[in-house]
């Protein structure tokens, strides 16, 4: 056995797949990371089922079924011709049609999209819901962009993609970048091209077009009651406990809505300019405010809060607090980042972004017996809903915000639930990390074989 990146050894049998991950996918760090991370917690299932072995299930997973990558040329409101480059990566669709957003932001390329849709497969298996996992995006960066070349760039960026999605094919949805805007403009698209008004092919709409309730909601809320029932487990609740969560977007801004909902209280959140720190706890209808409607910037939160303090450049994490929660961007929290969290009293983690956690960082967590809640659980309510928006679309139907909400209440609770059993019968209680991996992979390894050699 070889140690592993955060200190964990990989499986004799395993140690060749992970090679050849690397051999395959060169240069592609993010991926490797959310590669490892899964294979470090499948040594007890291939010791107890080699049938997963045999039929090479595990080197079939890393393997994504298709990779889209193409060309996305567009006018800028001064006539001046811009090239973007477009991906959506197809991982896997052994449970039903790939499911994943599509995110815009400048980092975006070809590893990042493969490591996003990497941890969609488990994540979207682990909600119960019947969607494989996939993901797309582009690098390219709306901030400062008007609204009319947002547009243009979303029917551009369409006008290819359309080819290759379809309610029983392909159903993205928003990611970094991608709200109820650039979602209508997409949608706005791929009817236009396919001469078809195909709801589901899209999620994460408006709700005069088919949207589902909670969706903006649901993947912060969702953080949030996976954090309650975590410090269930151990006796406790978020009522009266410190919360610091990293961002102050769509998973953020809901995540400290629900915080407050259960009687935590959320001292601090950030941007890229700074933190944010509010004792009296952020008040989330000024937040939301200045976030959704303004499109303005958390200094501006504390210029018109009495008593809150912006700090240009901040470290969301030197913030003491008992629960933490990241939602900005992958691998923000370091290790640095843990050891300050685990020094100040810090009891739980839930990762409200996908991967913000470092490796290093996580087996801080483990080492001193901090909860730690693993993206593809924790945030899983968003991808949840979007299926539920899936159904109501499929239906013809719409559910009230208080009936969307009770069964993302009751997925997030199952999620849980599972990961916890899953952890314990492998002999990992209470290591969320193995729980999730290993419950997510069961479910599509069984999948894959019941298709057969496809």
């Amino acid at each position: 056995m070889t140690p592993g990146v955060n200190g964990h050894p990989l499986h004799d049998i395993l140690e060749p797949v992970w090679q050849d991950v690397l051999r395959r996918n060169p240069a592609e760090a993010e991926f490797h990371q959310a590669v490892r991370e899964v294979l470090e917690s499948l040594g007890p299932v291939v010791a107890k089922h080699p049938h997963y072995v045999e039929a090479a299930i595990i080197e079939r997973l890393c393997e994504p079924e298709r990779q889209v990558v193409f060309r996305v040329p567009w006018h800028d409101d001064r006539g001046r011709v811009r090239i973007n480059r477009g991906f959506r990566v197809q991982f896997n669709s052994a449970l039903g049609p790939y499911k994943g957003g599509i995110r815009f932001h400048p980092s975006v390329n070809l590893g990042i999209i493969k490591f996003l849709g990497f941890e969609q497969i488990f994540k979207n298996a682990l909600t119960g819901m019947p969607i494989g996992g996939g993901k797309g995006g582009a690098d390219f960066d709306p901030k400062g962009c008007s609204d009319n070349e947002i547009m243009r760039f979303c029917q551009s960026f369409m006008t290819e993609l359309h080819r290759h999605l379809g309610e029983y094919t392909d159903v993205p949805a928003g990611d970094t970048g991608v709200g109820e805007r650039e979602i209508g403009y997409l949608f706005g698209q791929y009817k236009r091209m396919t001469n078809r008004y195909e709801s589901s092919v899209l999620t994460g709409k408006g709700l005069g077009i088919g949207g589902a309730r909670v969706r903006r909601e649901a993947t912060g809320y969702g953080t949030a009651i996976f954090v309650q029932e975590m410090l269930k487990e151990r006796g406790m609740s978020l009522d009266g406990r410190r919360v610091v969560v990293s961002g102050s977007g769509n998973v953020a801004l809901y995540a400290i809505q629900k915080v407050a909902a259960f009687g935590g209280i959320t001292v601090a959140c950030s941007d890229s300019d700074g933190v944010v720190i509010d004792e009296k706890g952020i008040d989330f209808d000024l937040l939301r405010e200045i976030k959704e409607i303004e499109r303005g910037r958390v200094a501006d939160y504390a210029a018109r809060r009495p008593g809150a303090r912006h700090i240009p450049g901040g470290a969301i994490w030197d913030v003491p607090c008992e629960v933490a929660i990241p939602c900005a961007t992958q691998n923000e929290l370091t290790h640095h980042d843990a050891t300050t969290l685990v020094a100040n009293g810090c009891l739980a983690v839930a990762e409200g972004a996908n991967m913000p956690t470092t490796p290093e960082a996580v087996r801080a967590f483990a080492e001193a017996g901090v909860l730690f809640a693993p993206g593809k659980a924790a945030n899983a309510g968003g991808v949840a809903t979007s299926a539920l928006e899936m159904q109501q679309n499929a239906s013809r139907d719409s559910w009230t915000f208080e009936h969307s909400e009770e069964k993302l209440t009751e997925i997030m609770r199952d999620i849980h639930r599972r990961c916890a059993e899953t952890a314990e019968t492998y002999g990992a209680p209470g290591n969320y990390v193995a729980g999730a991996n290993i419950a997510g992979f069961i479910q599509v390894a069984d999948a894959m074989l019941a298709l057969g050699l496809v």
